[in-house]
């Protein structure tokens, strides 16, 4: 068969999987669907009425349909195997009254890439449709033995290398929520866009997901949930569809997304160390209980030097340092060292082989535009490489994409090897220049430059996610919690966003609500929401500043990625960040920050009001 007979013969099949469970029922958001994975285990725990595992299961079916008629999130579809784990799961319960573990009777969902025996795992390959696997991988097995009961799989962009969820075998996944001419217009965001397009619309309790750059954080803020990318090599990482296998230089990171930090501290407790886990260290209780009464120090920035970020996504920065402040903590601006330095070692990491690798599994499936400039550097001869920087930095304006480009090729093994050191001389500069000197407990950071981006517009953005692939590089433990949503009234560009970094006099006309929201702990001096200018960076060989030139956001009038008109509604969340193995640390941080924002419109049930 073709690639087209193929995809049309997966959609048949799972469209036909699905059928079988369509209701008429209307009440999908129901007692079942707005409580939480621990919520859950405690019910059926107690015996309450109606709390069985099959019957919270056929809830989430019934969500889940929605949920996927809604934004095309379900890959495999594994209901009927699930019901009869779950039948077992209430049969054991009734004989023993003993829970299986701490995932008793809660449906788990999972990003495509995790094995499932008897179960596909293409990844949006066609060449690997009809080859299912023998058995559980590591994570599905472990997720078993604790009782939870994975029921289907979510979609992927082609290759993982994106943030656009879309490939020729399921298609594309879209926002879960609808703008306002009630068209998903939006991206869910990548790699794990599906799962989180099934969770914001209260479609699964709980999923595991994975990140290399971004790929748990991103669809994360995007779409309003919750995330944590754990330290590398705390949950296994065996048994997974691998499109990059031997890449180790960045290690991948196995994560869970849920609807509340309940969540996500429910199955960090469950899996941390357990299995074939790189670092078999269980969740360590100690480190998730902050210190009563402790005054933390908490660095934050606005913008990490290389693209500023929206109105929007430092307002959120704002709110929260704001709420910290409020209630004691302490919260220092600082200047995030060498960005751009990071982005260099990334993509040569990433790119080495030419993306030979990743892209060999396309076959005769058509390539995703999204991969198109991504992997355009390697493929150019070395004269045309540069010639097109020199055009993306001269005429286009864009010295950040001429950066990447020039540093997206081929690699001997010497000079791989070369750019792993260089990882590692990064690693512990960081840890010198930010830890070490400034003693923080966490940072606060954006999550990205700019909200969920209109469908299409990824595949000249790659940049965008130095935001976050900052800290794969330098290994830390990373959460993603939701803020605020998108406020035309308040999110406008200005002329602080319009062309290339200009510095301001610190006499400028008086500070803006949103700027004086950025005043220092002691409250007697305003530090303007643009003052991580008056901090010095350090941008590496070509030492060029902060880029927020119009390439990005647009003229005047014209915004291009950034349309808060048009994104009115579109969650923002923050990363909480760590150093490497502060995972519980910063669980216990999302817990405070989540408590201390108050209710703003997330969690379990919150899809009913933006669906």
């Amino acid at each position: 068969m073709g690639w087209k007979q193929v995809a049309n013969k997966k959609r048949q099949d799972r469209d036909g999987a699905i059928a079988r469970f369509r209701s008429d029922d209307t009440d999908t958001l129901n007692e079942y669907t707005r409580a939480n994975g621990a919520q859950i285990v405690e019910h059926i725990k107690n015996r309450d009425t109606g709390w069985t595992a099959e019957n919270v299961l056929r809830a989430y079916i019934r969500r889940a349909i929605v949920a996927h008629e809604e934004t095309n999130c379900i890959t495999e579809v594994m209901f009927v195997l699930a019901i009869e784990e779950a039948r077992r799961l209430d049969e054991e319960f009734a004989n023993t009254g003993v829970l299986r573990g701490p995932l008793h009777g809660v449906p788990i969902s999972l990003k495509d890439l995790y094995h499932v025996q008897g179960v596909d795992s293409t990844i949006g390959f066609t060449r690997w449709a009809y080859k299912p696997r023998s058995e559980d991988g590591d994570l599905v097995a472990v997720v078993r033995e604790a009782g939870g009961i994975p029921f289907l799989k979510t979609n992927v962009p082609q290759t993982l290398l994106s943030f656009e969820c879309v490939n020729p075998l399921w298609g594309r996944t879209s926002h879960p929520l609808k703008t306002t001419d009630g068209k998903h217009a939006f991206t869910c965001g990548g790699s794990s866009g599906g799962e989180v397009a099934l969770l914001a619309l209260d479609g699964s309790p709980l999923g595991f997901a994975s990140d290399v750059g971004g790929s748990l954080r991103i669809p994360t803020h995007f779409s309003g949930v919750y995330s944590i990318k754990p330290t590398p090599g705390r949950i296994t990482h065996h048994g997974v569809a691998d499109p990059y296998p031997g890449f180790e230089a960045i290690p991948v990171c196995f994560g869970p997304m849920g609807r509340s930090v309940a969540d996500i501290k429910l199955s960090c407790e469950a899996l941390f160390g357990k299995s074939r886990a790189r670092v078999p260290l269980p969740f360590r209780k100690e480190l998730n209980l902050l210190p009563h009464g402790k005054k933390l120090r908490i660095g934050y920035y606005l913008s990490d030097g290389i693209v500023k970020a929206s109105p929007s996504c430092q307002r959120a920065v704002i709110q929260t340092v704001k709420a910290l402040r409020a209630a004691g903590h302490e919260c220092v601006l600082f200047g995030p060292p060498n960005v751009l330095e990071a982005m260099r070692i990334f993509i040569a990491l990433t790119a080495a082989d030419g993306y030979k690798t990743l892209t060999s599994h396309i076959g005769p499936d058509p390539p995703e535009p999204s991969l198109f400039l991504v992997t355009l550097g390697p493929k150019l001869p070395k004269f045309l490489r540069e010639l097109a920087a020199f055009v993306a930095e001269k005429g286009m304006k864009d010295p950040l994409f001429a950066h990447c480009l020039r540093n997206s090729r081929r690699r001997s093994v010497r000079q791989f090897m070369e750019a792993a050191a260089e990882m590692q001389a990064y690693n512990d500069m960081w840890n010198k220049n930010v830890w070490e000197a400034h003693g923080f407990d966490a940072i606060i950071a954006p999550a990205f430059a700019v909200p969920a981006l209109p469908h299409g517009m990824t595949k000249t953005l790659s940049p965008l996610a130095v935001a976050t692939f900052l800290y794969n590089v330098v290994e830390s433990a990373v959460g993603v919690i939701p803020v605020t949503r998108v406020d035309p009234q308040l999110d406008q560009l200005t002329e602080e966003w319009e062309g290339p970094f200009k510095p301001k006099s610190r006499k400028s006309k008086s500070a803006t609500p949103a700027e004086s929201a950025t005043a220092t702990s002691t409250g007697t001096e305003n530090v303007p929401a643009n003052a991580e200018r008056e901090f010095p960076h350090d941008s590496g060989p070509h030492g060029s500043k902060m880029i927020e030139a119009g390439v990005y956001y647009g003229s005047m009038g014209e915004p291009k990625a950034y349309r808060p008109d048009e994104m009115e509604g579109l969650p923002i969340g923050i990363q909480i960040i760590g150093r490497p193995f502060d995972d519980e640390k910063i669980i216990a941080l999302m817990s405070l920050i989540d408590g201390l924002l108050g209710e703003r419109g997330f969690g379990p049930g919150s899809s009913s009001k933006y669906a």
